[in-house]
């Protein structure tokens, strides 16, 4: 049986609840003391619920009053509480902006350290490695002539060789060069032997963009012209840097044509299960160098190209060489 009270009594336990409620609330700190009050007030063993707990032992023509009273102070509660969220919601939003704001007319307090591209890091140990072998660095001009680009190498006008590359003209017998080899002349004209020299530089064809063509790529050019240098010279030179470059991958010869040299061959390499083809290369057409005044009998020479975006996308397993284009931040940060 329910304890026996009066309805003066409930009404003043109520109006203590909400002078006390109103009070806590209003000095609630953070959220998670406001949750904390919210449940000693609402929930289903808070103060609210216990006063309402005692109206079995009221009157039953008190019940509605007490019951009515209850309600208007649960909405009233509700809403204090509601409002008094928001506003320390605001107040955390205000302080957080306040203490992460930016002064930008103020003077940085530190720059963040960048990143090689990797095209640009995959070039200097490619030189490296050739200049620790006593090679010099030489570049040329990206706008070239026809003389350089193509005839000067053994690839006149009506040679099929120009299918090979299609080329950008630029009109007035200029183009953008389609290999870094017109080097090689521009050197050897200056220079006579013996030369040794490797040559960097951007390279342009019309080549459709996909995962592994770009129109414009990058190559690297290497020639040495000395007294007796044969095949076996050009194998060794390449052996050589392509076990300091990529380890102990397996690497093959085969035959190919070129028209500034004879013989002439492309380097594969066995990576990811398959051979894939790295650089080609040959001894320098003894016609190249008469058309330069220089004695094919004395001096022979090889050559050999490589794509540096192909070196790159071995060396970093990259998949898309689109990749080595882009802006993309959590793509260059890795390197």
């Amino acid at each position: 049986m329910s304890e026996t009270v009066s309805l003066k009594q409930l009404t003043d336990e109520l109006d203590q609840l909400e002078t006390k409620a109103v009070k806590d609330i209003s000095e609630a700190l953070d959220e998670q003391a406001l949750e904390h009050l919210r449940i000693s007030l609402l929930g289903k063993k808070g103060r609210l619920s216990r006063i309402l707990g005692s109206m079995g032992g009221l009157k039953s023509s008190d019940r509605p009053v007490i019951g009515q009273r209850a309600n208007v102070l649960k909405n009233q509660l509700q809403d204090l509480l509601t409002n008094k969220l928001k506003r320390l919601k605001n107040k955390a939003l205000d302080e957080l902006l306040s203490k992460e704001k930016i002064d930008v007319t103020m003077p940085p307090s530190g720059i963040p350290f960048g990143h090689r591209h990797p095209l640009i890091s995959t070039t200097d140990q490619i030189i490296d490695l050739f200049c620790g072998l006593g090679y010099e660095v030489k570049e040329g001009p990206e706008i070239e002539n026809d003389f350089y680009n193509f005839e000067a190498l053994n690839i006149p006008p009506d040679h099929p060789a120009r299918d090979m590359q299609d080329t950008f003209y630029l009109g007035d017998n200029l183009l953008l060069r389609t290999h870094t080899s017109p080097v090689q002349i521009r050197c050897l004209e200056k220079n006579p032997p013996p030369v040794r020299i490797v040559a960097p530089g951007r390279v342009f064809r019309r080549d459709a963009v996909d995962a592994t063509h770009s129109p414009v790529f990058h190559q690297v050019e290497v020639l040495a012209i000395d007294e007796g240098l044969d095949f076996s010279h050009l194998r060794g030179t390449v052996m050589a840097f392509l076990k300091s470059f990529f380890g102990d991958l397996p690497v093959r010869f085969r035959a190919s044509y070129f028209p500034f040299t004879e013989p002439s061959a492309e380097v594969d390499v066995q990576w990811r299960g398959r051979w894939l083809e790295v650089m080609g290369c040959g001894m320098v057409d003894p016609a190249v160098l008469e058309e330069l005044g220089i004695d094919s009998e004395r001096w022979t020479g090889f050559a050999a190209g490589l794509g540096v975006e192909r070196f790159c996308m071995v060396r970093h397993g990259i998949d898309d060489i689109r990749k080595l284009y882009t802006s993309d931040l959590r793509f260059l940060e890795q390197f």
